[in-house]
């Protein structure tokens, strides 16, 4: 399941991307826009700046920005810094793998079906950007 954490920086990004030739945006008018809490956000956004998704700027006329165009950036890599694994097992995660101790990866049936679910999902989140959220 996706996190409310996640699911408030999709929200924050999308809004940004769709602000992406404006230049900063303050951190109250995303929070106001998106109906996010302003103290919650403002740790996801640092989070997401010190993942390098994301600069700010101080001052008169600051705010956060996008570092790249919206277009380059997947859903799948927001959740990943976001939330970690997006995968629904350990021992199927691309990223986070981490070995079963009671099973046989090669012969278990639940993680083949496994894998299937995390391929099909990665088939979307990673084909979708923050451009996509505009809108």
């Amino acid at each position: 399941m996706l996190s409310k954490k996640a699911q408030y920086a999709i929200k924050a990004l999308g809004y940004l991307a769709g602000r992406y030739t404006e230049g900063p945006v303050l951190i109250s008018e995303i929070a106001e826009k998106k109906q996010i809490p302003i103290k919650f956000l403002e740790n996801i956004l640092l989070e997401l700046r010190n993942a390098r998704l994301l600069e700010s700027k101080k001052g008169r006329g600051g705010g956060y920005y996008l570092r790249d165009n919206p277009s380059h950036t997947s859903v799948a890599s927001v959740i990943r810094i976001v939330d970690g694994p997006i995968a629904m097992l350990p021992c199927v995660s691309l990223y986070f793998h981490e070995k079963c101790n009671s099973c046989d990866e090669a012969t278990c049936r639940m993680s083949q079906l496994f894998v299937e679910a995390r391929d099909a999902v990665l088939g979307v989140l990673e084909k979708k950007t923050l451009q996509d959220l505009v809108g």
